[in-house]
C-alpha cells in the first residue's frame, strides 16, 4: 500500500507519520483537525477494500470495541470511508504513545512475578469487561498489549472480536490465518470454535512467556506449532523456573489445559484467582492501590541539577508510599478537630470489625459452596451436532432441548452455536441444558426487478431485509425510461441479510445524430453506422449513375436526433446493369479474366497461350453476369 502520510482523510484526519503496517491495514499517527487532538488512524489496504468479508471484519472491529468502555482498552472514536481523496476504509482510535509487551519482552526476556502481576492484571480487567457483555477478543498476544509512556496498559486490536450471542465459532483456516498460531487454543485449531475460555488459554500462553522468557512451542511452520498445541501438554513452568511460586505455576498450567472445561471460565474468574495468589505472596500488599498499571518512569533531579532515570518497576514502592503518606493541606476550623476526635476508633474496635468481616466472608463463601454442591458442570458443546451433544449430556444424566434456532455465518447448519448455561456453567442434576442451534448461513435470493419502477424495487429489497444502495441511470434500447434495467447483485443471486443491492434505471433510448452516407462508400457507411449502434439493413442495386460499391439511397437519410438502435436501410450500387465487352485480344488468360470480371462478367477460357478470339464480340452490350468465352492459342 502506498504511503498516505500528509493526506487529509474524510476532510478531518491529517495523517502525520506511519506507525505500523500489517497484512490487513496500516496505522498512522494523525491529528483530528476538528478537535485538535492526536489520534491513530487505521486504514485498510486498498486491494482489500473491495473484499466484502475484509471490510465487514474491519468494521466489526470498530463496533465490537466501541461497545466497550474501559480504561485498559484502546478506544474507537470514529469509522468511515474517505471521500474526496484516496479511497480508504478507516478507523480512528485513541493514540497510545509507548511500546508493546512484545518490545518489552524482547528487551528484558523473562520478567519477575511482581512485574507479571502488574502487566497482566489490567489485561484481564479489560477482558473481563468484554466477557461480561459477551465479547471475546480471540487474538490475545504480546503484540496487542500496549504499554503507554505514562505506564497505562491497553489492550488493542479487537479485529477478531466477536459477540458470543452471534456465534462463537470461526473456521480453522481463518483462525490460523487471522489469529496468532502460538496463542491459539486447541479447540480453535481442531474445531474452529472460540469462547471466553479461548481468551483464557491465550492469556495462559502470554503468562508462560512472561515468566519463562520463551513460548512453550516452536516450529518451522505454523502447522507444526498448531499440531503441538493440540497434541502436547504445555509443561508446568516450575520445571523451567523453580523460583516461580507453585500456586502461580499451577494456575498457569490450568489456564493452558487442552480441555476448555478445565480452565477458568472467564477473565474475571482468572483475575480474582491471580489477585488471591498475589495477596498470598505479598501479605502486606495494601487492599487499595494508588499506582497506575505500571508506574511511569521516575525522573529525579540530582544535587548538581542533572536528571537521572529509574526504571518503572524500581520506583513502584517509593511512589506508592509517597502517594499514601503525603499530608493534605488543612484549612481547619475548631469544630473540625472535634469531629476528628469523635471519629477516632480504638484498636480493639478495629480488630473486632476485621474479625467480623473475615467471618462474613467465610459465611458467604460457604453459602456459595453449599449452593453449588451437587451441581454438574456443563461441558463445552459448541460446534457439535445435536446427537453428539445429547450423547455427551446423557453420560452426565442431563436432559437437553433446543431452545432456539438462529442463522450463523460461521457455524454449519445443525451444529450448536451456544448452550444455556454455557460451557463450564453449573446446573442441577435434574436440570435441562438448552441448545442454540445453527440454521446455517442466511441467504436471500435477489428477485426479478427489471421492468418495475425504482420505488417498487426499493420496497421489495427492503421487505427482504436487504439494503438499497446506489441508484444509477443508463440508456437502454428495450426498457422504457424510469424503469429498472438491472440490479447488482443480479437477479437469482444469493446474498447475506442486509447486503447492499444497487439498481440501474433506464433513461430510455439514447438520441444521437444521423449523417447521410449517400454517394459514400458502402463499407464505410456500414461500419460507422454499426459502431453508432444502429440496426443496418443492406440491399444492392444496379445504377448507371453511382459507381459500384457506393451508397445509392439511405432511409432515413439523416436526422439531428434519432434513437440509438433505430433501423437504417442502405441501398448500395452494383454499378450499371449493362456493360460493353472490352478488347482483351493478345492478353494472357489471367490478365484477360481480371479485366472481364471487373466489369461484372463471368469468364470461360479455352486453350492456352494468348487470347485470339472473344464471344460475344468486342463492343457488344451485355448484362452484368453474362458469360464471355475467350479462346487462347
Amino acid at each position: 500500500m502506498s504511503d498516505l502520510t500528509g493526506e487529509l482523510i474524510d476532510n478531518r484526519y491529517l495523517l502525520q507519520r506511519q506507525i505500523a503496517s500489517g497484512g490487513m491495514a496500516t496505522i498512522y499517527a494523525g491529528l483530528d483537525s476538528r478537535l485538535d487532538r492526536p489520534v491513530a488512524v487505521k486504514i485498510m489496504h486498498a486491494h482489500l477494500a473491495n473484499d466484502e468479508a475484509f471490510v465487514s471484519r474491519f468494521i466489526k472491529e470498530a463496533k465490537a470495541t466501541a461497545a466497550l468502555s474501559h480504561p485498559n482498552i484502546v478506544s474507537i472514536q470514529d469509522q468511515g470511508w474517505n471521500e474526496g481523496g484516496p479511497p480508504a476504509v478507516f478507523l480512528v482510535m485513541e493514540l497510545v504513545e509507548g511500546s508493546t509487551l512484545r518490545d518489552y519482552l524482547n528487551e528484558n526476556g523473562s520478567i519477575t512475578v511482581e512485574q507479571t502481576f502488574q502487566l497482566i492484571n489490567p489485561v484481564l480487567s479489560a477482558l473481563a469487561a468484554a466477557h461480561k457483555i459477551g465479547i471475546i477478543h480471540r487474538d490475545i498476544k504480546p503484540e496487542n498489549i500496549l504499554i503507554s509512556k505514562d505506564g497505562r496498559i491497553k489492550v488493542a486490536d479487537f479485529g477478531l472480536a466477536r459477540n458470543m450471542a452471534m456465534g462463537q465459532t470461526m473456521t480453522v483456516e481463518s483462525s490460523v490465518v487471522l489469529g496468532s498460531v502460538s496463542y491459539l487454543s486447541p479447540e480453535q485449531v481442531q474445531r474452529g470454535v472460540a469462547d471466553a475460555r479461548s481468551d483464557i488459554y491465550a492469556v495462559g500462553i502470554v503468562l508462560f512467556e512472561m515468566l519463562t522468557g520463551s513460548k512453550p512451542y516452536s516450529g518451522e511452520t505454523p502447522i507444526q506449532i498448531a499440531y503441538r498445541h493440540v497434541n502436547d501438554r504445555i509443561p508446568n513452568i516450575q520445571t523451567i523456573n523453580a523460583a516461580i511460586p507453585a500456586s502461580l505455576a499451577e494456575l498457569v498450567y490450568e489456564t493452558t489445559a487442552p480441555n476448555p472445561d478445565h480452565r477458568p471460565s472467564n477473565a474475571e474468574e482468572l483475575l480474582n484467582r491471580l489477585k488471591e495468589i498475589q495477596a498470598h505472596i505479598d501479605p502486606k500488599r495494601r487492599q487499595m492501590s494508588l499506582e497506575l498499571d505500571l508506574p511511569p518512569i521516575a525522573i529525579k533531579k540530582s544535587k548538581r541539577g542533572k536528571v537521572s532515570v529509574t526504571s518503572a518497576f524500581d520506583g513502584l514502592k517509593e511512589k506508592t508510599s509517597q502517594l499514601i503518606s503525603s499530608k493534605p493541606i488543612n484549612v481547619s476550623k475548631p469544630e473540625d478537630s472535634i469531629r476528628t476526635k469523635k471519629r477516632k476508633v480504638s484498636r480493639r474496635v478495629r480488630r473486632n470489625r476485621i474479625i467480623a468481616l473475615f467471618l462474613l466472608v467465610i459465611v458467604l463463601f460457604g453459602s456459595y459452596k453449599i449452593s453449588n454442591a451437587g451441581k454438574i458442570s456443563v461441558p463445552s458443546l459448541v460446534g457439535m451436532s445435536q446427537s453428539e451433544a445429547k450423547s455427551n449430556l446423557d453420560d452426565l444424566g442431563l436432559a437437553v432441548e433446543v431452545v432456539e434456532e438462529v442463522f450463523s455465518e460461521d457455524v454449519a447448519k445443525g451444529k450448536i452455536i451456544s448452550t444455556k448455561p454455557g460451557g463450564g456453567g453449573k446446573i442441577s442434576p435434574s436440570g435441562t441444558v438448552g441448545l442454540v442451534v445453527s440454521k446455517g448461513k442466511e441467504r436471500i435470493v435477489i428477485p426479478v426487478l427489471q421492468g418495475i419502477t425504482p420505488d417498487v424495487a426499493s420496497g421489495q429489497i427492503s421487505d427482504l431485509g436487504l439494503t438499497v444502495g446506489q441508484i444509477s441511470e443508463s440508456f437502454d434500447m428495450k426498457i422504457a425510461a424510469g424503469f429498472v434495467i438491472s440490479s447488482d447483485p443480479k437477479e437469482g443471486s444469493e446474498v447475506k441479510s442486509k447486503s447492499i443491492v444497487n439498481l440501474v434505471v433506464s433513461k430510455g433510448i439514447e438520441q444521437i445524430t444521423l449523417s447521410s452516407y449517400v454517394g459514400k462508400g458502402g463499407e464505410q457507411a456500414l461500419s460507422e453506422l454499426n459502431d453508432l449502434g444502429f440496426d443496418v439493413n443492406v440491399k444492392y442495386s444496379f445504377s448507371d449513375n453511382i459507381f459500384k460499391g457506393q451508397v445509392i439511397t439511405q432511409t432515413p437519410e439523416k436526422s439531428d436526433l434519432i434513437g440509438k438502435g433505430s433501423k437504417i436501410a442502405l441501398v448500395i450500387s452494383k454499378g450499371p446493369e449493362f456493360v460493353f465487352v472490352p478488347n482483351v485480344l493478345g492478353k494472357n488468360k489471367n490478365d484477360a479474366s481480371i479485366d472481364l470480371e471487373n466489369l461484372g462478367l463471368k469468364v470461360s477460357a479455352k486453350g492456352s497461350g494468348k487470347v485470339n478470339n472473344i464471344t460475344p464480340a468486342i463492343g457488344s452490350k451485355v448484362k452484368q453476369g453474362t458469360v464471355v468465352t475467350i479462346t487462347l492459342r
